[in-house]
């Protein structure tokens, strides 16, 4: 029996009066898979996740967790999802160690039970100290890392991250990009949504690129900078040789001076190496390569016609 998807979503539309926020959006995710939804703001990400976890209503279209539909088994896909949403809650009343409990209790874990998943949770976050305190007393890296304890409370196996790294310093953000690769290795199935193009590039299997509630390009990120980005070599020489334009001709030389070569392409590592027998068989003299690779900024560039964090 083949497996269902740990997340399936096909055709999704929503707009907020009148404006269209998606249209048909189409999404396969793999039960542990590390899944990248990438777009600049407002390009719909965040629709697409509160729509998956019941926060919005969809107007058309199909969402499903392992092969079930979130509006007719709610029950049973929420139970699956744990969810870091952007924004944040604010209870005034309770220390975090209670809310993390409150939220176990929703799941239908007890105190006892949940207590050592939130120890663990809260050693593991760098929140062991700040147990006792509230919410308003913590800072706002402090209020992230919440906000993923939160979303793991109750060990779920999809695991939705709602620009988790937004506003925070370097120092914390690599600290939970180590997190979230452990729990991928763990079998975690995790979405992310993001406009740090280094992130998705850093965690992520595949990702889909989103812009005017539209998924415009799908695929792993290497596959996406290798088939639309443009990578480029630059070689300084000494020793032109008056017949170099022609014997480099199937190659886009870009810049073709005396002193320097440059080349687009987007396998620099496969020209090179004839490239430069031809330079050096007309006794050129190479004094530096240097080499510039795509990234999945200018593959956005390349399909948007505009930068990610317009």
């Amino acid at each position: 029996m083949i497996k269902p998807p740990a997340i399936e979503i096909q055709g999704l539309t929503k707009a907020y009066n009148g404006v269209k926020a998606l249209q048909g959006v189409d999404i396969t995710i793999e039960e542990g898979q590390f899944y990248g939804l990438l777009g600049p703001n407002g390009a719909g990400k965040s629709t697409t996740i509160n729509i998956l976890t019941g926060l919005v209503r969809r107007e058309a279209g199909s969402t499903k967790i392992f092969g079930r539909d979130t509006v007719k088994d709610f029950r049973f896909t929420r139970a699956q999802l744990g969810i870091a949403a952007q924004e944040l809650p604010i209870d005034w009343f309770f220390p975090i160690k209670k809310l993390l409990a409150f939220q176990a209790g929703y799941y239908g874990i007890s105190k006892r039970q949940a207590q050592a998943q939130i120890d663990e949770l809260l050693e593991r976050l760098g929140l062991s100290k700040k147990r006792n305190s509230r919410l308003r007393q913590l800072s706002g890296g402090m209020k992230r890392r919440y906000q993923i304890a939160k979303a793991l409370v109750h060990n779920p196996k999809i695991i939705i991250l709602d620009e988790p790294t937004a506003g925070v310093d370097v120092e914390l953000r690599h600290e939970l990009w180590d997190y979230l690769r452990e729990l991928h290795k763990a079998g975690k199935t995790i979405l992310l949504t993001t406009h740090y193009i280094e992130e998705a590039e850093l965690l992520c299997e595949e990702v889909a690129i989103i812009d005017e509630g539209k998924i415009i390009k799908q695929g792993q990120p290497q596959q996406l900078t290798r088939e639309l980005g443009r990578s480029g070599v630059t070689i300084h020489l000494s020793g032109w040789h008056a017949d170099l334009p022609n014997l480099l001709s199937e190659y886009t030389c870009t810049d073709c001076d005396q002193g320097r070569l440059h080349f687009t392409m987007r396998e620099p590592e496969q020209a090179l190496p004839s490239i430069i027998k031809i330079l050096v068989e007309k006794g050129c003299h190479i004094h530096r390569i240097e080499t510039e690779r795509s990234s999945l900024e200018d593959v956005f560039l390349s399909l948007t016609g505009k930068g990610i964090d317009r």
